[in-house]
């Protein structure tokens, strides 16, 4: 039986997309290949609203994260947290012996601008590192209002963690003066895990040529100047199936609409949080809350491991709490092709086993 999946990724996949994944191979050096892979970062800079350059990494988002860190970090980074994958950035950067230091909002609270620039003012970081929309705590970041703060800044570079975000909000990369944004597909972009994204600016560029120790496979720099030198060649061999399915399925956002498909996540979100706050509440705070998924705070004191037992019998699957937030909270993701309708039959069954 197909189950559902109504998790913080990996998401459904539709099979027009997954039938992508299994287009005969061609050589990875080839004229073919090079089209391919400039034809996915021309449509992603559309979708990025961004003239920067894209690169591709077959990792995880992880992977681009770390070489961000890694690769442009001159002097000091500050890493703003809220919640485990902000927190990431900071012990990414530490085990690569990057100087950096944590700045950690109460969970469910989002990083302020405040935050932002009270750092900054200190003079000692010249790298940012925040967390658009955090799946453990169901926060969305105000990087717009942040963007602001960090124009008075234009010697620190912007880093920004879109992994869970990118194609399900609007995301305007160059207006915000974001210099390296993350995504990876197994979110809002709806495909199997194994490809990362990032915009990468010139400002970064000029940042990663003062590194010395920038390492190799998640060298951005490298990666940046193979494809200029290379047309669109990778220093490493790529996933090209990952890359097969990305080019289909960013033709398919493109027809949906790019407002469209943003509208489609805000009414999923707007719908859960109803249900929620009519049935439980909710963990992240009013005003930072994220279109892509829900953090349900569990006043009702259900076992969310019964419950989800229950409706895999039935083909569905919510995520439990992450970390500390195990069974005090549980969380619906309402990403990629992911429909109202989807919503509405996945709740209607919460609520048969719960007796809502």
């Amino acid at each position: 039986m197909h189950i559902k999946l109504f998790i913080p990724g990996p998401v459904d996949v539709a099979e027009d997309v997954l039938q992508k994944m299994a287009t005969p191979m061609i050589g990875h050096r080839t004229k073919d290949a090079s089209v391919l892979q400039k034809s996915i970062s021309d449509k992603m800079r559309k979708l990025m609203y961004t003239e920067n350059e894209i690169l591709l990494s077959t990792s995880s988002g992880s992977g681009l994260m770390e070489g961000a860190v890694r690769s442009c970090t001159r002097k000091k980074a500050a890493c703003f947290s809220v919640g485990a994958f902000g927190k990431r950035w900071y012990q990414m950067a530490k085990a690569n012996n990057v100087p950096a230091d944590l700045f950690e909002s109460e969970a469910g609270h989002p990083t302020t601008p405040e935050m932002v620039e009270k750092a900054l003012a200190t003079g000692e970081y010249d790298l940012v590192t925040v967390t658009h929309n955090e799946t453990s705590t169901g926060v969305m970041n105000p990087v717009g209002e942040i963007s602001e703060v960090m124009k008075k800044y234009p010697e620190v570079i912007f880093c920004v963690d879109t992994v869970s975000s990118l194609a399900g909000a609007k995301i305007p990369v160059d207006e915000w003066g974001i210099d390296i944004c993350i995504a990876s597909t197994q979110k809002c972009l709806g495909l199997p895990a194994g490809l990362a994204i990032t915009s990468f600016s010139e400002k970064a560029v000029k940042a990663a040529k003062e590194v010395e120790f920038r390492g190799m496979y998640l060298d951005l720099l490298l990666l940046y100047e193979t494809i200029q030198k290379k047309n669109y060649q990778y220093p490493s061999t790529p996933s090209l199936s990952h890359m097969f399915a990305l080019d289909y399925q960013l033709d398919k956002i493109l027809e949906e609409g790019f407002d469209e498909r943003f509208n489609r996540h805000e009414e999923m979100a707007k719908y859960v949080r109803a249900w929620a706050m009519k049935n439980f509440d909710l963990f992240a705070e009013d005003g930072y809350r994220s279109n892509t998924l829900t953090t349900v705070l569990n006043t009702k004191g259900i076992s969310v491991k019964e419950l989800n037992e229950k409706l895999g019998e039935r083909g569905f699957m919510i995520s439990n709490g992450y970390g500390d937030f195990k069974e005090k909270t549980f969380r619906i993701a309402h990403m990629a092709d992911t429909t109202l309708d989807d919503l509405k039959e996945l709740i209607g069954h919460i609520e048969d086993i719960l007796d809502l």
